[in-house]
């Protein structure tokens, strides 16, 4: 873990109610796809999490929801703000359990950090499939930036009114792959729990306090013992997950 100064270089509304911002700085802490960063925003007690989409060494892409006066206050930042931020939280994905055609599933923001990890797995010879899944149109992000990478990508949409109408469960069922990693809601979990065909990785998100491991906040019951989201995870094997 790091703490370091970051200068917002973008930072533009790219769906409903969801924004992208890029940022310049020192990402050397940022090791594995799945990892998120911790910014301090002033005038708040909590630090706010959010996934990484993606990173060089010395530029970092965060791709964030406004759901309160927190993420409101971060939509708000011009280019060339300074952000204070912690970077390398979180074990992120374990890519070597992958097989050769693993499926990725993104779930509204739970899509960003499926990017990163989408590339990884291209320059390790795997072959991946990607769903995202959204609530209607208007929610759609990054389908581009996915299909630029050669892969295979499915768009859901609930309302059907882009896309496959349904969820990403309906297209899940009919694909055959050799491992699945996903991030989003946990109904959404709970619904690829009833079908998924193999093992997998959940990533969770979770209410956090420091983002570190050390007030406890973010813990849960595994079959393993008590684990700290921020810490231990975000990311989960299915098999040690008590739902």
């Amino acid at each position: 873990m790091k703490q370091q100064i970051f200068k917002i270089t973008k930072n533009e509304k790219i769906a409903k109610d969801v924004m992208l911002m890029h940022l310049s700085g020192d990402t050397s802490d940022l090791t594995t796809p799945g990892q998120f960063v911790n910014i301090k925003l002033e005038g708040q007690f909590l630090r706010r999490p959010i996934s990484v989409c993606d990173y060089t060494f010395d530029s970092l892409t965060l791709i964030y929801k406004i759901v309160g006066a927190g993420t409101e206050k971060i939509s708000k930042y011009q280019t060339g703000t300074d952000l204070d931020i912690l970077t390398g939280l979180g074990n992120g994905f374990d890519t070597s359990k992958s097989g050769t055609t693993p499926l990725l599933i993104g779930g509204g923001v739970g899509v960003p950090p499926m990017y990163n990890l989408c590339k990884k797995l291209l320059t390790e010879g795997k072959t991946p499939t990607v769903i995202l899944g959204f609530n209607s149109r208007d929610d759609v992000f990054f389908e581009k930036e996915f299909k630029d990478l050669g892969v295979n990508v499915i768009i859901t949409t609930a309302d059907g009114s882009y896309g496959i109408k349904g969820f990403v469960t309906d297209v899940m069922k009919n694909l055959d792959y050799s491992y699945f990693f996903t991030c989003g809601p946990e109904a959404m979990f709970k619904a690829i729990e009833n079908i998924a065909q193999t093992s997998g990785q959940y990533s969770f998100e979770e209410r956090m306090g420091c983002g570190f491991g050390a007030c406890m906040g973010c813990s849960c019951k595994t079959k393993y013992g008590n684990k700290r989201i921020c810490k231990d995870g975000p990311v989960l094997e299915r098999e040690e997950i008590i739902w």
